[in-house]
C-alpha cells in the first residue's frame, strides 16, 4: 500500500508551485485528479526545452497524474467541478485570488458539496493585503522577498534565480500544509480548512539573518558572492585544472581540519585569523590564502586532501557531472520513464525515500484529457453519450 492511498486531490492548478505539490503527493500515491482547459491544457504542456519538436517539461510535472479536461467557466463544468470535489478530500488551486469565487467556486460553494474537503491556495502575495490581487511569478515574487537584493556581488546588479526557486519551495510548503491539514482534519479535529500559501512568503521565511540583524542592528544585507557574511574562509574557488569548487568552514573545527589540510599550522595563531569574528573581519585576505592553495592543486588532488582532513569541499557540479556521477546513480535520482511522445525520458527520481512505503513513478505526464472516461465513467457515473455530449459543447 502506498503512504497516501486512499487520499484524492483534484489538481485544478497549473505551471509550477501548485502543481508541483499536487505532484509530491501524487508519488507517494494519491490518486491525483488534474483538470485542463479544453483548448489546450497546462501551459507547461507547450514549455521548452523541445526534443524534435516536442516539449519536454511536462513529462515530470504531469506524472502520476490523471489528467482531465473541465471549462470550470461553463455552468456545466462548474457543476462536474463540483461533483468532483464531493469525492476528493483536497482541492489545490493557484489562479488569481478571487477568481475561483466569481466564477461560482468558492470555497463555501466547495463546503456544500464536500463539507469535509481541504482547499489549498497558491498565489503570488496570498490572498489577504494590499497585493492579494496582483498577478504572481516566481521571478517578481523573489523579488519582492528580499532574496534577488542580497544576490550577486555588491557592485553590480542584483541576480534573479535561473530558474524559479519560489515556485518550488512554495510547492514544498503547499504539500506539506496539506499534510499538515489532513492530519488535522482526519486525526485530531475533524473539520477541513483553508491553507494559504504565497510565493514570497515561502522565500522570505528562509531570510531569518537579514530580519534580526535589520530589527536589531538598523543593518541592510548586501550582495555577498557566496553565504551569509558571518563565516569564513567560504566560496567559490577554481583548481589548478580549472575546475570550480565550493568550500565552506563555518565553524572554528572545519577551519581547523583545513589549516590542516593546507599544512598552515600557523593560520591558527595568527591574530587575524584565529577566531570566526577575526577571520569574517579580514575575509579578502583570508580567501585569498585559500584561493591560491586551491590554485596550486588539481582538483583530484584537492578532493583526496580534503576528504582525509573532513573539510567540506565539492564540486560545482553541471547536469553532464551529474548524469556520470556514482552517488546520483546508486541512489535512483535520474530515472527513466516510457513517455509516448518520445519513447522514453530521464526525470529526477522520489524523493525523499521512505523505508516502508516508497514513492513511485507509475507514468509520466499524459495526454490532454488522457482519462476523460476512466474519471467522468469511473467516478461520477456518466455515460458514454454524455461525455460525447459534454465534449461536443466545450465543457470537457
Amino acid at each position: 500500500m502506498s503512504l497516501l492511498s486512499g487520499v484524492r486531490v483534484l489538481d485544478l492548478s497549473t505551471v509550477i508551485a501548485a502543481p508541483f505539490a499536487a505532484g509530491l503527493m501524487a508519488d507517494f500515491g494519491a490518486d491525483v485528479i488534474k483538470v485542463e482547459q479544453p483548448d489546450g491544457g497546462d501551459p507547461f504542456r507547450k514549455l521548452g526545452p523541445y526534443h524534435k519538436g516536442e516539449a519536454m517539461r511536462w513529462a515530470a510535472m504531469g506524472r502520476n497524474k490523471r489528467c482531465i479536461t473541465l471549462d470550470l467557466r461553463k455552468e456545466k463544468g462548474k457543476k462536474l467541478c463540483l461533483d468532483l470535489i464531493a469525492k476528493c478530500d483536497v482541492v489545490i488551486e493557484n489562479f488569481r485570488t478571487g477568481t475561483l469565487d466569481k466564477w461560482g467556486l468558492s470555497y463555501a460553494t466547495m463546503k456544500q458539496a464536500n463539507p469535509q474537503v481541504i482547499i489549498t491556495r497558491v498565489t503570488g502575495y496570498g490572498q489577504t493585503g494590499p497585493n492579494a490581487h496582483v498577478a504572481g511569478f516566481g521571478t517578481p515574487a523573489t523579488a519582492f522577498s528580499g532574496m534577488t537584493y542580497i544576490t550577486g556581488f555588491k557592485d553590480r546588479p542584483p541576480v534573479s534565480p535561473s530558474f524559479s526557486i519560489a515556485d518550488y519551495i512554495s510547492g514544498l510548503y503547499a504539500a506539506m500544509s496539506t499534510m499538515m491539514a489532513l492530519y488535522h482534519r482526519d486525526c485530531l479535529a475533524g473539520v477541513p480548512q483553508e491553507i494559504d500559501v504565497s510565493l514570497y512568503e515561502s522565500i522570505f521565511r528562509m531570510l531569518e539573518i537579514p530580519v534580526a540583524d535589520y530589527h536589531k542592528n538598523g543593518i541592510i544585507k548586501e550582495r555577498t558572492p557566496k553565504l551569509s557574511g558571518t563565516s569564513s574562509p567560504g566560496g567559490t574557488y577554481q583548481t589548478k585544472d580549472g575546475k570550480w569548487v565550493v568550500l565552506v568552514c563555518s565553524t572554528d573545527r572545519t577551519y581547523e581540519y583545513l589549516t590542516r589540510a593546507m599544512k598552515r599550522p600557523d593560520l591558527l595563531t595568527d591574530p587575524m585569523f584565529c577566531s570566526m569574528k577575526n577571520r569574517v573581519a579580514n575575509d579578502a585576505a583570508m580567501n585569498a590564502i585559500v584561493s591560491d592553495w586551491i590554485a596550486s592543486l588539481n582538483y583530484a588532488e584537492l578532493k583526496k586532501i580534503v576528504d582525509e582532513a573532513g573539510v567540506p569541499v565539492n564540486l560545482v557540479y553541471s547536469i553532464a557531472d551529474i548524469f556520470a556521477d556514482p552517488h546520483y546513480a546508486a541512489r535512483a535520482n535520474i530515472v527513466e520513464v516510457p513517455y509516448s511522445p518520445m519513447g522514453t525520458i530521464k526525470m529526477p527520481g522520489i524523493v525523499p525515500k521512505f523505508s516502508e512505503t516508497p514513492g513511485e513513478i507509475k507514468w509520466a505526464g499524459p495526454e490532454l484529457g488522457a482519462h476523460n472516461a476512466e474519471v467522468y465513467q469511473g467516478l461520477l457515473g456518466l455515460d458514454p453519450a454524455q461525455l460525447e455530449e459534454l465534449k461536443t459543447e466545450g465543457v470537457i
